[in-house]
């Protein structure tokens, strides 16, 4: 990566940024769905009124009831690209209530992130490490449950920033760069401010029982696909 292109075979994509003269590498992962999907408990099913429920339903969920919800309301992207794929609940009992859908929508955030992060491992054949720090932005960073389980699922330290909005944050320090306003792109970097760290606490094995819970319900949901994995 950076200025090297990486040839890709597990599921996710190089793309080249180009930055006025200097071409760069990145490893690249898409997930199809990630806000919408808390959009679509609000707005398609009602069973909260603002975003910020969804964190509050998911913190009361009944623990023992693993529900998992995988977000293919338009397919699914990295690192299965099924276009075919449509969205499914998996676990639902007559216990089940709007705070196990909420908890089972944010977690799907997390469970795709994983999906992403260890096939982006295996394309660039690097070791995984728990001492990896994560760097978020976007809407959902605004979820304090949303943030502390992806910090879990993952066994990362998330990163989330003081201006979340990043992409918004990058235009504008490019625009002022180019009119002589900000210095080079080699210190953009400095602009970044740490708001708030969230470090993992779930046990090795605990993550492990709900990975393998998603990867079934990925593969139940691919199933009628024939993609299954």
């Amino acid at each position: 990566m950076g200025k090297y292109i990486l040839v890709i075979d597990q599921g996710t994509t190089s793309s080249r940024t180009i930055i006025f003269d200097a071409g760069h590498y990145a490893l690249e992962g898409s997930i199809f769905s990630a806000g919408a999907t808390v959009q679509w408990l609000r707005d398609a099913l009602g069973i909260i009124s603002s975003a910020a429920e969804a964190g509050a339903l998911a913190a009361e969920a009944d623990q023992e009831q693993p529900v998992y919800l995988v977000r293919a309301f338009a397919g699914l992207g990295a690192p299965y690209w099924s276009s075919e794929a449509r969205g499914t609940p998996v676990g639902l009992t007559r216990g089940t209530t709007r705070k196990e859908l909420s908890r089972a929508a944010l977690e799907s955030v997390g469970f795709q992130t994983l999906d992403l992060l260890s096939t982006m491992y295996d394309d660039a054949s690097t070791e995984t490490s728990s001492a990896q720090i994560i760097r978020v932005d976007g809407g959902m960073t605004a979820s304090d449950w949303t943030m502390q389980f992806l910090a879990d699922i993952l066994d990362a330290s998330i990163d989330r920033p003081v201006v979340t909005e990043t992409t918004a944050l990058g235009v504008g320090l490019l625009a002022g760069w180019q009119a002589g306003l900000y210095p080079s792109p080699d210190d953009f970097g400095g602009t970044w401010k740490l708001e708030r760290r969230f470090a993992a606490q779930m046990s090795q094995a605990e993550r492990a029982t709900r990975w393998a819970g998603w990867r079934d319900a990925v593969a139940r949901t691919l199933l009628d696909t024939g993609r299954a994995p």
